[in-house]
């Protein structure tokens, strides 16, 4: 087991740490979070809902800082959802907690765009930066008395948790839709096909101009591989667009770009990738 940098740090400057397995119903752990007296509590991606018991504990309540602009997005896996919603935007939002998900009432908010070749690991690391400086500035005006919190505007949307089983290619779908699930589960827990009952992981994929191919190919069943040459690439149908795959992980191999890939392994024309 290895420790988070936030637990690193508190250990390493004799800070104790708390780390129940579970917080429901945890009279003990209630107990000594009353004994410490926070005027605040901090939350970010602890991914369950805090009991009313810990809620009213602080003087200013819990904050939480979570990765979407809220109200959209509200749930367990917002980066990897506005990724795989095809948003230009995203961002941050700092929040006084309340017994719901993600429903509480907003201090701040900063925003973050979305580049095209941003992966979940990308955005990751530019919301965690921008996350960072946004709870300290919410801090400092919680402690001040120089800001209110207020009530979330707008419709809502949810980003539950994402399952493998979400993560399987679905051809029927458009080759943009694809590249942005690719984007959004990269790199966990990763988007996958199926080549002759091997899964095989795609870890990079653009879509194509459709007009560099014959009406024939454009025709075939969603799913079909149009083109395999390692010179060339991997080109495959789509309900709506041409998917060319440029990255590829067999099972037990390494991520391969598609040219490597293709010079040891054959995907021929006409293959359908489940």
């Amino acid at each position: 087991m290895v420790p988070t940098p936030t637990k690193a740090f508190a250990v390493e400057n004799n800070i104790k740490v708390l780390q129940p397995a579970k917080i429901r119903k945890n009279e003990e752990f209630f107990s000594e979070l009353r004994n410490l007296k926070p005027d605040i509590i901090v939350v970010v991606a602890y991914g369950k809902i805090l009991p009313e018991e810990i809620l009213t504990i602080p003087k200013y309540g819990c904050m939480n800082v979570h990765a979407s602009l809220l109200p959209k997005f509200r749930g367990a896996a917002p980066i990897q959802w506005s990724i795989i919603n095809g948003e230009k935007v995203t961002g941050i939002t700092t929040m006084k907690m309340d017994a719901g998900m993600d429903t509480g009432d907003i201090y701040l908010k900063e925003e973050v765009a979305i580049d095209p070749d941003d992966t979940y690991g990308t955005l990751y690391d530019k919301l965690k930066r921008a996350g960072g400086s946004l709870a300290v500035k919410t801090l400092d005006l919680i402690l001040d008395d120089t800001i209110k919190p207020k009530k979330q505007e707008g419709e809502f949307t949810i980003a539950p948790m994402i399952f493998k089983e979400q993560c399987k290619i679905d051809y029927m779908k458009s080759a943009y839709a694809i590249c942005n699930l690719v984007r959004g589960v990269n790199p966990i827990p990763g988007a996958w096909t199926e080549f002759e009952d091997k899964v095989l992981k795609i870890w990079k994929a653009t879509e194509v101009d459709e007009k560099d191919f014959d009406e024939a190919s454009l025709n075939e069943h969603p799913g079909t591989v149009i083109v395999s040459d390692e010179k060339i690439g991997l080109f495959v149908n789509t309900a709506s667009g041409v998917l060319s795959i440029l990255e590829i992980q067999a099972p037990n191999g390494k991520r391969m770009n598609i040219s490597d890939f293709l010079r040891g392994n054959k995907i021929p024309i006409g293959t359908i990738l489940k």
